[in-house]
């Protein structure tokens, strides 16, 4: 099923300039910012510049070079802010019952404190 990819949301304006971010990091593929509503002591967000509603349309219509890209840029944001050791987790919700709440795909990555068990055990 095509997606369709909301021109209105709220990082397509942070990529137009309309809304400013607080940067970490940007390339040809890729834009790093400070989440607004930090989770953790270190929550920085990774989004493709292309229009990508989440994982599920980025990975199976983006070209090599932006999913590499993508990648990348997440691994250089985690050194970038000192993440990398101690540790980190990324995090990507894909769709509403994962609870994703702007329709662009963006990777959270989590860091700064002891992030605990990834997940529950289901019932």
């Amino acid at each position: 099923m095509a997606k369709t990819y909301d021109t209105g949301n709220i990082f397509a304006r942070i990529l137009r300039g309309e809304i400013p971010c607080k940067k970490v990091y940007e390339s040809d593929h890729a834009l790093a910012f400070h989440d607004i509503n930090p989770q953790t002591p270190t929550h920085v967000l990774v989004i493709p510049k292309g229009p990508y509603v989440d994982w599920d349309h980025f990975s199976a219509e983006a070209s090599e070079a932006e999913i590499a890209g993508l990648i990348r840029a997440a691994g250089e944001v985690a050194r970038l802010v000192g993440a990398a050791e101690p540790g980190y987790r990324v995090l990507s919700n894909c769709g509403e019952a994962a609870h994703q709440e702007v329709p662009h795909l963006h990777l959270h990555i989590f860091a700064g404190r002891d992030l605990g068990r990834m997940i529950g055990k289901g019932e």
